[in-house]
């Protein structure tokens, strides 16, 4: 059993969490990943050295490194793709007074983009940054990585080892202002999970345009990989954590292992899906062929007006 909180939503077993702490120390042993650019791209510095001071602030910067990175046929700019969509669509939902307490969700926006920016830029720079994004960048930048993997590996390394610590830069509150604030919570976070079904559908049409039928079995592998910790549940594991920060502050050091450690057990786990290296490679020469980037681009961003449901 998982960890109930609130509208259903479960949390990850201790099972899971003891799995994802197996993956993370044996991860190490065999994933091989890039590492930091020899130089910081001045480009990517200019962007985001600076902290985010609006939620619009925020989607500019973000889209335009988002572009500069896809221009550039940076993998990381898949994530990105996501997240630009992801920032418009909860500023609709802001504007269009979907969430009870916009001006908490507008703080929570730029908290949560915060931890984005500074984990990039660290990385550019080659400084400490979070074994979840360190995996997610390398990976991207390695070649080897599907384009599912890539947006996977950044929604995990975002939900799971940064958004409880968002969620504590803003406070969670508590009472009835608790309840409210979870369920703006919940509000973003269906954004995200619905742009990360558009990414894996977009994908799908692609590879069956290719005639490749191992490719839903490839996604259907890496969905499971994904609900480790997982993705479908960490809704919850951010909140639950959020709250112990809140509630129990000595406990502070616990729930950032925690954090840290289920994030990068998670990543390790999406980077081996366990389908056969010929698949694998014969998805990867689809890609290569086809203006995925672009595709996924258009789709996600398709509708970036429409709030939260």
């Amino acid at each position: 059993m998982g960890t109930t909180t609130g509208e259903g939503e479960t949390g990850p077993s201790l099972v899971d969490e003891l799995r994802a702490v197996v993956d993370r120390y044996l991860g190490r042993l065999r994933v091989d990943l890039a590492g930091p650019p020899a130089r910081p791209d001045p480009d990517v510095i200019a962007l985001l050295a600076d902290p985010f001071s609006s939620v619009d602030d925020v989607h500019d910067r973000l889209s335009a490194a988002e572009s500069h990175l896809r221009g550039r046929g940076d993998r990381r700019a898949v994530f990105l793709t996501v997240y630009v969509a992801m920032t418009a669509r909860v500023r609709a939902g802001i504007e269009g007074e979907t969430f009870d307490d916009p001006a908490w969700v507008r703080r929570y926006l730029v908290a949560f983009a915060e931890h984005y920016r500074k984990a990039l830029v660290a990385f550019e720079r080659d400084e400490r940054v979070a074994p979840a994004w360190r995996v997610a960048f390398g990976a991207s930048l390695g070649g080897e990585t599907l384009v599912i993997q890539d947006a996977l590996l950044g929604i995990n390394a975002h939900i799971v080892n940064d958004l409880a610590l968002a969620l504590d830069d803003v406070g969670v509150g508590t009472g009835e202002e608790r309840d409210r604030r979870h369920a703006d919570h919940l509000a973003v976070n269906r954004v995200l999970k619905s742009l990360a079904d558009v990414v894996q559908t977009t994908l799908a049409e692609v590879y069956d345009a290719a005639g490749l039928e191992e490719a839903d079995e490839l996604l259907g592998r890496l969905d499971e990989r994904a609900t480790l910790v997982g993705l479908r549940t960490a809704r919850a594991f951010a909140w639950e954590n959020a709250v112990t920060l809140a509630d129990w502050p000595r406990l502070s050091s616990f729930v950032r292992w925690r954090v840290r450690t289920v994030s990068t057990g998670a990543a390790y786990a999406l980077l081996a899906p366990g389908l056969d290296q010929q698949v694998m490679a014969e998805l990867a020469d689809i890609e290569h062929g086809e203006p995925v980037l672009a595709a996924l681009s258009d789709a996600v961003h398709r509708d970036d007006t429409r709030p939260p449901a």
